[in-house]
């Protein structure tokens, strides 16, 4: 069952007013109907041109992976922690979960949130698989000065210079990773898949756009779509961060332009399986459904009632989504 449809044959669990305490209404006014009608902004001339460029370089780099037994333990999967080399000679660490039972017939690269990552994720539903988790460079397992951990400014490392923006960064280490699996693995071209919530999402766009090594992808609550309006939009996350930054220098929008997941989302042609929120105080919904709506390609949408925000459906609702996942990604 798509997203579409379970949206408007469901009544959904969106919070009220008086649930969530918010000075700001995390609907921003748009119901499905105009959810649904959210298009991406014009993007630069050169986008694909200068992603192009990005993308070659970046793929020329051997990634040197390096991997040692981990401290993490789990009864399905064998752990190992992770390292390689990315783009600007940035070294990236995470980890690295091989099936205990079962050959490795497909890989996935899953990104994190702006919080990092503390662990790998087990609750994938994706057989015989090996499951790459990167951290973004800056964040977790790949912090490094001048970087700063904390999202709020994380998200404005070098925003003023376009080709040294972290985001761009960011990207290059997803790519990177990609390399690593095919290194690592080289059976599963072909055969590689990518799934990053919030932060991750929002990279997963900017990545999938210009990596066709990705044979599809899920983003879940994806951040950075629609930056015209992200601009205009209060939010609790990282996106406040950039809404003040525009506020005194407006011409940062220039930068933006061409980090706008919703602008990338109209290249990506492989099936995407995306997951949004109707209701999301920390990433906008009409900038997720932007992204959703900008897909070139075969496309699923899951809706969830929230998004960064607990409620009483959420559990029943991430329960519903991985089902969905299982089946997207058992055709990897």
């Amino acid at each position: 069952m798509t997203g579409r449809r379970r949206g408007r044959g469901e009544a959904p669990h969106i919070p009220r007013p008086e649930d969530h305490g918010y000075p700001f209404d995390p609907t921003y006014g748009y119901g499905l109907a105009e959810l649904l009608a959210v298009e991406a902004p014009a993007a630069p001339d050169d986008l694909a041109a200068v992603w192009a460029g990005h993308y070659a370089a970046a793929t020329q780099i051997d990634p040197a992976p390096r991997l040692q037994n981990s401290t993490f333990r789990h009864p399905d999967w064998h752990a190992l922690d992770l390292g390689y080399t990315s783009t600007d000679g940035v070294e990236i660490g995470g980890w690295l979960l091989l099936p205990r039972a079962g050959p490795v017939e497909r890989a996935l690269v899953v990104g994190h949130g702006y919080g990092g990552r503390e662990a790998p994720d087990t609750h994938l539903p994706v057989a015989n698989a090996a499951l790459l988790f990167p951290c973004f460079r800056g964040l977790s397992r790949s912090a490094r000065p001048p970087l700063s951990q904390d999202p709020n400014w994380h998200v404005l490392h070098d925003i003023d210079r376009r080709d040294r923006y972290v985001l761009r960064g960011c990207v290059e280490d997803l790519w990177l990773a990609v390399s690593v699996l095919l290194a690592l693995f080289p059976w599963v071209e072909g055969r590689i898949g990518y799934a990053g919530i919030s932060f991750g999402g929002g990279i997963g766009a900017l990545a999938l756009a210009w990596d066709t090594r990705i044979a599809r992808g899920h983003l879940s609550l994806p951040t950075f779509g629609h930056h015209p309006l992200r601009v205009t939009l209060p939010t609790t996350g990282s996106g406040e961060a950039i809404r003040a930054y525009h506020a005194a220098n407006p011409e940062v929008l220039e930068t933006l332009a061409y980090y706008d997941a919703a602008a990338a989302a109209r290249h990506i042609a492989r099936p995407m399986h995306i997951a949004a929120a109707r209701f999301d105080p920390a990433v906008p919904p009409p900038g997720q459904f932007a992204i959703y709506n900008a897909l070139a390609g075969r496309k699923q949408l899951f809706t969830f009632s929230a998004g960064h925000f607990d409620y009483p459906a959420a559990q029943q609702e991430e329960g519903a989504l991985l089902t969905q996942l299982r089946s997207f990604f058992a055709e990897l």
